[in-house]
């Protein structure tokens, strides 16, 4: 199969269309054969009483990102991919802007994917450090 990165972003971004992905304004903007990159806004949408970015919006931007990306090593037809377990450790704070979150595998086995999630500011500063699990099943 060639890899196709502007075919990649197209559907992961249309993937959006209606979900919590469009609600929190996630645009998929880069693809590697083992890596995916989304952006998030942060804006008042998706702050924390105290007016920073919210933990839980970060994990949202990590999780989106992670099982959209295992969705490129899979047989769309015949399987489907669920998150089981997420981790985030945030380590910066961030109040308005832009973060990215990069995606990159570190297992890629039949059953099981492991993602490390980075994310980060327009400074590449570190925001958060997210690990994801995803199971591949059959398609029902």
């Amino acid at each position: 199969m060639n890899f196709n990165k502007e075919e990649v972003i197209r559907i992961c971004n249309k993937m959006c269309q209606n979900t919590l992905m469009q609600t929190l304004n996630i645009k998929f903007t880069d693809a590697g054969e083992d890596f995916l990159v989304a952006t998030m806004p942060v804006t008042p949408d998706v702050h924390q009483p105290m007016g920073l970015l919210h933990g839980g919006a970060t994990v949202a931007l990590a999780e989106s990102v992670g099982s959209a990306a295992s969705i490129m090593f899979i047989n769309t037809e015949k399987q489907e991919v669920r998150g089981i377990e997420i981790s985030a450790n945030h380590l910066k704070s961030k109040r308005e802007g832009l973060v990215t979150a990069t995606a990159k595998i570190i297992h890629k086995g039949r059953s099981i994917h492991l993602w490390e999630i980075r994310i980060v500011d327009e400074q590449n500063n570190l925001i958060s450090l997210c690990k994801l699990s995803n199971m591949v099943l059959p398609k029902r």
